[in-house]
């Protein structure tokens, strides 16, 4: 009896260092909670300042018209937003509040009209060419891994000099497409069935280009709205629908917080004027940076939305859930 329990303790024992079996699962550790974000008032969060969204047109060696800049001003202005803690969002993400940037940055919505060939244009290999608007953006961002390459392209039917692969490459590397209709005319001067055949034959010819492309925000061409402005964000043609959740202006000012004033139909935008308009963007930004309380800056939490209570007035009830003073 006692050399059985001897046995018997001693096969025990040498189990005890046997390897688990294949049915026993692992020991796992819990993985560490996410680091704490900071203190809104420590980084002076207000998520109901002001955000600007900044209009292009073409970016070319010899800019010619009042909106354009040569590839080496649009990559200075880029470091200007970067090195004034700016991070670029698009129009859907303003628009729908959804702002994930990091703690004590400001968005900036990047915007180009018209889809113009020194936007985007493509080299033998398939890359966007330096010396284009995406070749910059994406020259910048590979700089600064912050700062992703990130902006929405307002286009016309046949974009982009007729590029079959400009619109599906945008998809693609997450960049946003606009409507901007489809041969650009006057809204104004048009009745409601010539206004709706415009955005949706250009809605048509995005989706057919681009299939599964959610288009989501306008560009209005001059800056200027149909008679009924409603025919901006939603109508019906030859079948195809479309509804925006924004319209974007031509002029001339910062747009207000997502989550406070704004007009669905006629969200301003700065135009990138470099001094050959009134009120460019490098007249905001440098009214911005000498007002720093304007600017709406991000508390790094998506999920709610933090401002000194002195801007209470200014949130809309919409968003009462998630606000948070301070």
């Amino acid at each position: 009896m006692v050399a059985a329990a001897l046995i018997c303790a001693a096969a025990t024992a040498c189990g005890a260092n046997e390897p688990a079996s294949a049915d026993t699962p692992p020991s796992t550790s819990a993985p560490p909670p996410p680091p704490a974000l900071p203190d809104p008032a420590a980084v002076g969060a207000d998520e109901l300042g002001e955000v600007p969204i900044l209009m292009y047109h073409q970016v070319t060696a010899e800019p010619a018209g009042e909106y354009d800049q040569s590839p080496g001003e649009f990559r200075a202005e880029l470091d200007r937003l970067y090195r004034e803690g700016y991070r670029p969002i698009t129009a859907a993400q303003y628009i729908a509040g959804d702002i994930d940037i990091p703690a004590g940055t400001h968005p900036v919505v990047l915007t180009f009209d018209d889809s113009t060939g020194s936007q985007l244009r493509f080299t033998a290999e398939g890359v966007p060419t330096a010396d284009c608007a995406v070749g910059v953006l994406e020259s910048f961002a590979a700089d600064h891994p912050d700062f992703p390459a990130r902006a929405t392209f307002y286009v016309n039917n046949d974009p982009f000099e007729a590029d079959p692969r400009a619109l599906p490459w945008l998809a693609e590397h997450g960049y946003e497409i606009g409507a901007h209709t489809a041969s650009h005319p006057d809204l104004a001067g048009l009745d409601a069935a010539g206004v709706q055949r415009e955005l949706a034959q250009n809605v048509r010819a995005i989706t057919a280009a681009a299939p599964g492309t959610a288009v989501t925000t306008m560009a209005l061409p001059l800056g200027s709205a149909p008679a009924d402005p409603a025919l901006a964000l939603a109508g019906n043609s030859d079948g195809t629908p479309y509804r925006f959740a924004a319209a974007m202006l031509v002029g001339a000012n910062p747009a207000p917080s997502p989550f406070g004033p704004v007009d669905p139909a006629a969200v301003p935008r700065i135009r990138s004027g470099l001094g050959a308009v009134p009120f460019d963007s490098a007249y905001w930004l440098d009214l911005l940076a000498a007002e720093p309380a304007r600017r709406y800056t991000s508390d790094g939490d998506p999920g709610r939305i933090s401002f000194p209570r002195s801007s209470a007035n200014r949130l809309d009830p919409r968003w009462s859930d998630q606000a948070r003073t301070y």
